[in-house]
């Protein structure tokens, strides 16, 4: 065996020895976004002390990323020697909730967990009263697999289908586990939501549909388990997967619909959720149109230079000062990257103050902009930008004119996902990514917990109305779609409001 401190952490790790070093740190919040390829270079670290061998390719990605001798990439490295490591001190923002809502009393507990691609939260609740009487956070393990779903995708592909499906498993039995421990209450009902992705890897489906175009699974039903099943111990005999609605949008965004109740109203209302596929949402009490875009990818950093995830040394905002940019910092530390709302604010601030074109050149002739400290946003990163950008505007307009409505027709957009939580919605307009006046606007959260908290107090038949009558639009495969897509390839002079 071998110990492994990590500062400024102050962890002490006990492994064993020539144990790879990414099974260690990917449980810290550590970043594997290539999946262990070495190819990112987002996993380095700091060697202190102790010895961690490096071959010919670990060498040259080392060389290619400039950095010195003492620096090495986790996903290349096994604890050969006891070691210190200087590792940031990753904190991933995972958002729980407590939200009321109505419900119909029943007996015992239940439980409702959010599967996401980078996080997981699960809530016990007492069934008579809806009370949240314990929370489970954690980062999904299947992270070491990559931080995208196309990389656990292809590892899956790979024989690794049976390892993410266990993997995922393991790790909710162990939340659950740990909440119900001690309590002489029965635990009653488990539902889980999450997007299809997940729902196929957490479900052992078969996910090679989903893996080649047109990415059409037969498979996207409800699915019940026991706790034989699933091979946790004897806890519960009802455990629902519920539905998702599509190819791309799954039973997360399901949820999002019951927590906003958009379905049973008579004004038009919006569901955006911009995390990993960009899901929107659109409709009234008579019918509901949903699709999905490659949006994800830039707000979660994996296609910006300094990209990464809102967690600890992430700028987070960005605002003009009168000294230059003024950045928040999550956890207050040295700046390391830049995450989603941090984005969208730079190129909001960079287009009301002048220094953009109307396709995103930088004015000046720079080719990146210093935020703070080492992190800079490139030319490179604003046309990222400005594809997720132009993704999100166009699969609107498409949805809305299905739908024949105009912006002025809808009543309320709603901003799910802990990522939303920390946008700042004037600045989604002022990009052109949304053409809602901000006061229509609403962030609510975890929008999948909420709903997901809903469906523990009915039956799953209660769903089957609000599938029937939503429909899954394949943007693609529009007609208009290209056409539209690059009209919103640039930016429009919006007046902030």
């Amino acid at each position: 065996m071998v110990t492994v401190n990590l500062v400024p952490l102050g962890k002490e790790i006990l492994a064993r020895r020539n144990s790879p070093l990414i099974d260690i740190l990917h449980e810290l919040g550590v970043e594997f976004p290539c999946g262990g390829k070495g190819t990112c270079g987002k996993c380095k670290v700091r060697l202190l002390d102790g010895e961690i061998k490096t071959d010919a390719f670990h060498r040259k990605r080392l060389d290619e990323l400039n950095l010195a001798p003492d620096w090495r990439l986790a996903c290349l490295s096994t604890c050969q020697s006891d070691l210190v490591l200087e590792v940031g001190q990753y904190e991933t923002i995972i958002q729980a909730d407590e939200s009321d809502f109505e419900f119909n009393s029943g007996d015992g507990l239940g439980v409702a967990v959010d599967l996401g691609t980078t996080t997981l939260v699960a809530q016990l609740l007492d069934l008579q009263t809806a009370k949240v009487l314990a929370v489970e956070t954690a980062l999904n393990p299947q992270s070491q697999y990559g931080s995208d779903l196309i990389s656990r995708l292809e590892s899956a592909l790979s024989d690794g289908a049976d390892a993410l499906k266990m993997m995922i498993r393991e790790k909710i039995g162990e939340m659950i586990g740990r909440m119900v421990d001690g309590r002489t209450e029965k635990l009653e009902r488990i539902v889980i939501v999450g997007n299809t992705v997940m729902q196929h890897f957490f479900c052992g489906s078969d996910i090679k549909p989903l893996s080649f175009y047109p990415f059409e699974s037969p498979d996207l039903g409800l699915k019940r388990f026991t706790s034989d099943d699933l091979g946790w111990k004897d806890i519960c005999r009802d455990i629902s997967f519920y539905p998702s609605i599509g190819n791309f949008v799954g039973s997360d965004i399901l949820a999002g619909i019951m927590a906003t109740g958009m379905h049973e109203r008579e004004e038009f209302s919006v569901l955006i959720d911009l995390g990993t596929n960009g899901e929107i949402v659109i409709g009234n009490q008579t019918q509901l149109l949903c699709a999905s875009t490659a949006a994800g990818p830039a707000f979660e950093g994996a296609r910006i230079s300094m990209g990464m995830l809102a967690i600890t040394g992430a700028i987070s905002s960005v605002e003009s000062g009168p000294d230059g940019w003024v950045c928040k910092i999550i956890g207050n530390t040295d700046p390391k990257g830049i995450c989603g709302s941090g984005l969208i604010d730079a190129v909001a601030e960079l287009l009301h103050g002048g220094y953009l074109g109307e396709h995103g050149e930088i004015l000046d002739g720079d080719q990146e902009v210093r935020l703070a400290g080492a992190v800079v946003l490139t030319q490179t990163d604003i046309q990222e930008f400005l594809l997720a950008k132009a993704a999100i505007a166009a699969g609107l307009e498409i949805l809305m004119n299905r739908l024949s409505i105009q912006p002025e027709d809808i009543s309320s957009v709603y901003i799910a996902g802990a990522f939303g939580n920390y946008i700042n919605l004037n600045n989604l307009h002022q990009t052109g990514m949304l053409g809602f006046y901000s006061d229509s606007m609403h962030k609510l959260g975890n929008t999948a917990l909420i709903g997901a908290k809903m469906f523990l107090f009915s039956d799953p038949s209660a769903t089957s109305s609000i599938l029937q009558m939503t429909s899954h639009i394949s943007l693609e495969s529009e007609p208009l779609f290209q056409d539209v897509y690059i009209n919103h390839m640039r930016f429009i002079s919006i007046n902030s409001v």
